[in-house]
């Protein structure tokens, strides 16, 4: 993996150089936009909105409207002049339970790999990390914003998780909620029931992304020239009169399937000893 970026972790006084690497790899089929008659590619080009003239990459500057149409320009230097901590390192400034935090925080996930030279000090603060349970809230400068963000141990390495600012999470104002409903404790116990009966832990290789699966089979049948059959679309399904006999059709197949499942588990395992006997 290529790092993307090369500083080091801080707290108190002890500095561990480290470097970035993107810890997740988003598998999203890549569509072109292309000309219907030729399939030529189509070309986005940087013009400006005054001169109408083509402009290159040496030619662009960083502007700030502080007043309509109105900017300030900042050049690359002045901008990594800026005399911020968490530009060079990821400043940890305080540690807390990772329960602390609301999950809505988070943005995006990287692994932090120590240089040889910090290996040491990566590993006590691993250590001492694990011990108590905790996570390292940071802030770090990546592509120019200064982020928020948490490190936490994962298979003996650092992941650092960037988060939103408090100030860039929205107020969940809906008018719906403000209206009242009257829940039967009859309907709660029942909902309640559903929830046991979905209830497993997380196995993250249990899930797939069948939509990709599909559009990935889709692209080898047009590459193979194979002749493209479109269904009609589902009928949507019926909606819900009466909740409550709702709730009890879905605790009813949500235990049929966990039967099921538990069952084909058994037979597997009765399957595995017969042939080890």
């Amino acid at each position: 993996m290529r790092s993307l970026w090369k500083g080091a972790i801080s707290f108190g006084l002890i500095t561990i150089p480290v470097k970035l690497y993107s810890a997740v790899q988003e598998k999203n089929l890549k569509f072109h936009l292309l000309h219907d008659e030729d399939h030529g590619r189509i070309k986005y080009q940087r013009t400006c909105s005054k001169c109408g003239k083509e402009v290159g990459w040496g030619d662009i500057v960083k502007g700030y409207e502080y007043s309509k149409d109105h900017y300030v320009t900042f050049s690359d230097d002045e901008l990594a002049a800026l005399d911020v901590d968490s530009i060079r390192a990821i400043d940890v400034v305080s540690f807390v339970p990772l329960t602390d935090i609301d999950p809505i925080y988070f943005n995006k996930s990287y692994y932090v790999a120590p240089e040889e030279a910090g290996l040491k000090a990566y590993r006590l603060l691993a250590m001492a990390l694990a011990a108590e349970g905790q996570v390292g809230v940071a802030k770090v400068a990546l592509r120019d914003k200064e982020h928020l963000a948490t490190v936490r141990l994962k298979d003996d390495v650092f992941v650092l998780e960037t988060m939103y600012w408090p100030d860039e999470i929205r107020a969940p104002e809906f008018e719906e909620l403000s209206k009242s409903t009257n829940v039967r404790d009859a309907e709660l116990k029942m909902a309640r029931q559903l929830i046991q009966q979905l209830s497993s832990e997380f196995k993250p290789d249990e899930f797939q992304d069948e939509y990709r699966q599909q559009l990935e089979n889709l692209v080898d049948k047009k590459v193979e020239g194979e002749e493209i059959t479109i269904s009609e679309a589902p009928d949507e399904p019926p909606r819900v009169v009466d909740l409550m006999e709702a709730l009890k059709a879905s605790v009813a197949e949500a235990k049929q399937k966990k039967e099921s499942v538990a069952g084909l588990a058994d037979e597997e395992e009765t399957a595995s000893a017969e042939a080890s006997a």
